[in-house]
């Protein structure tokens, strides 16, 4: 099936060629916040439902702001011009880089730099970066002194006029592990190699292969991605998983419409018992542990009735064991499909896991960002009518204003909430999650969260921000059937609660290079069993948390 869809696209985009298009991870906040500025003060429109972007866009979108460089703030302008330095081989036809470091200037084609950081190469045909990865962080509190670090390498290359390549290895170390798929937090998660306890190393690899056209672009690649508005955790999919290979489309025929598309191949981690076995000797026996199969397909259209006013609609299958070309259907609503196939089980089973949601994002008022997202796993409208019962719903609503009457800072208000059950699904091998990490927001179900931020940036590269937020969690409630899930009220009680004040310092030095500390009041407090199992030991309880570090790469 995988041919013949890839054959179909490639027929169709040889058709109409432009550029290349590699992706700048979502890790990356500060370029991905200095874009949502531009286009709060609208210079610049972006629909920042979908994330990542591509490093072609972003460069795009910086030269297209230069035409109001004059308009800007002095902070403003010279951000602009830094993080242009930062996309050079985009930006430029020639390579340009800085000559009082370039010590391979008389080289044909080739260069290094230090901002950005890294190796390049770039003719009429090839151009590539290569840059390394490191980055360390410091922790302290009551508990003691905990670290983490990573390394690696990353590069991008451009090949002709129409395919990207990019790929970032990296290994990870945490002396404590704080991202098990227990954990209440947005912290990445990560497939730990053997035992949590003591500390955890896990290593990514990330990247693909990209074909871009006039009006789209399509991508065999392992990445992690967001769908939905937020500051502060995305209620569609949030990324927090390890990241997954996947087909990904982005179409833009017209220019009030966009459609994204993605086809994933997920970890179920359920094992096959029928197609697992023992191998080895009778010396050395090993038992070969082979997991089901799990896909997701997912499909989002966005349209642009006027100016500054994006309104974005899609659904969402889970589905596993075996594979079914109705269910890679780019355009399709896929609870009707999966009716199609498995409706007529007795024991009522045999279907699969399906979403819809649905993403404003309002930018028609100068400084102002008014957004907000709704998932939902199931919809039934008998359940309204009955106040004991509930529907299965996400929701996230949220406010930002920038540099309104003053320059230079942004507000951010927050709130999202999420029912019982809604992230949750009977069937083990077609939940809502890829190596068991949830897809959805990473408080999960039947919990909120008021979420709060001030930043401010008095110079180019200086972040100061301030965050506040107050996440709650009911009791764990299982989703065993739909009858009993759906009568459980919300949040009966305060089963985990967590109170945090944090206050942030970075510092950007080069393009991906940045140095910051923090101080974190926070207070997470609830029922000593669930606590425990929701919370990295080393925040139990009221804490003091101070922390620094480096980053070099994302």
């Amino acid at each position: 099936m995988l041919r013949y869809f890839t054959a179909i696209i490639l027929l169709l985009v040889t058709l109409s060629l432009k550029s290349q298009v590699v992706y700048e991870h979502i890790t990356n906040e500060n370029i991905y916040q200095f874009l949502d500025e531009l286009s709060n003060e609208k210079w610049i429109e972006i629909n920042g439902v979908v994330k990542p972007y591509s490093r072609v866009f972003i460069a795009a979108k910086l030269q297209e702001a230069q035409a109001f460089q004059g308009q800007m703030s002095s902070r403003q302008a010279k951000e602009l011009d830094f993080y242009l330095k930062g996309f050079t081989l985009e930006v430029n036809e020639k390579l340009t880089l800085n000559p009082k470091v370039n010590i391979l200037k008389k080289t044909k084609g080739f260069g290094v730099d230090i901002n950005p950081l890294g190796g390049f190469y770039k003719d009429k045909l090839f151009s590539f970066q290569i840059q390394p990865l490191y980055g360390y962080h410091l922790y302290k509190n009551d508990n003691g002194q905990e670290s983490f670090s990573y390394g690696g390498l990353q590069g991008y290359a451009y090949i002709g006029k129409h395919i990207g390549v990019y790929a970032s290895l990296r290994d990870h170390h945490y002396s404590e592990v704080f991202n098990t798929v227990d954990f209440l937090n947005p912290i990445p998660g990560g497939n730990f190699k053997g035992s949590a306890k003591g500390g955890v190393d896990w290593s990514e690899m990330r990247g693909g292969v990209t074909f871009q056209w006039n009006w789209g672009e399509i991508g065999v690649i392992k990445d992690h991605f967001t769908w939905g508005n937020n500051n502060h955790g995305a209620n569609i999919f949030s990324g927090k998983q390890p990241s997954y290979a996947q087909i990904s489309i982005k179409i833009k025929p017209a220019y009030w419409l966009e459609y994204n598309y993605v086809h994933g191949w997920l970890v179920s981690e359920v094992v096959d018992s029928a197609r697992s076995y023992w191998d080895g000797t009778s010396n050395d026996p090993r038992y070969r542990t082979v997991f089901r199969p799990k896909w997701l397909t997912a499909n989002l259209f966005t349209v642009r009735p006027v100016k500054g006013l994006n309104l974005s609609i899609g659904n969402s299958i889970i589905y596993s064991d075996q594979d079914h070309p109705a269910f890679w259907m780019p355009i399709f609503v896929y609870k009707p499909v999966d009716h199609t196939y498995n409706a007529t089980d007795k024991y009522g089973q045999a279907g699969q896991n399906s979403q819809l949601f649905a993403d404003v994002s309002i930018r028609m008022i100068k400084h102002v960002h008014l957004y907000g997202a709704l998932f939902s796993d199931e919809i039934k409208f008998d359940r309204m009518k009955t106040d004991s019962l509930h529907n299965f719903w996400s929701w996230k609503g949220g406010l930002q204003v920038s540099n309104f009457l003053v320059n230079n800072y942004s507000v951010t208000l927050e709130y999202t909430k999420t029912l019982p059950g809604t992230l949750q699904h009977p069937i083990s091998t077609t939940t809502f999650a890829s190596n068991r990490y949830n897809l959805g927001h990473y408080l999960r179900d039947n919990s909120d969260e008021i979420y709060a931020c001030l930043q401010v940036k008095p110079l180019r590269g200086l972040h100061l921000k301030a965050e506040a937020f107050i996440a709650r969690h009911g009791p764990n409630e299982i989703y065993e059937t739909g009858n009993d899930i759906v009568a459980v009220p919300f949040m009966e009680t305060e089963a985990w609660k967590n109170t945090t004040y944090a206050f942030t310092v970075k510092y950007e030095l080069v393009n991906n290079f940045y140095i910051w500390g923090n101080v974190t009041l926070s207070n997470i407090v609830g029922d000593e069993t669930l606590v425990k199992l929701w919370t990295p030991e080393y925040y139990l309880g009221e804490q003091t948390t101070l922390s620094g570090g480096f980053n070099m790469g994302f």
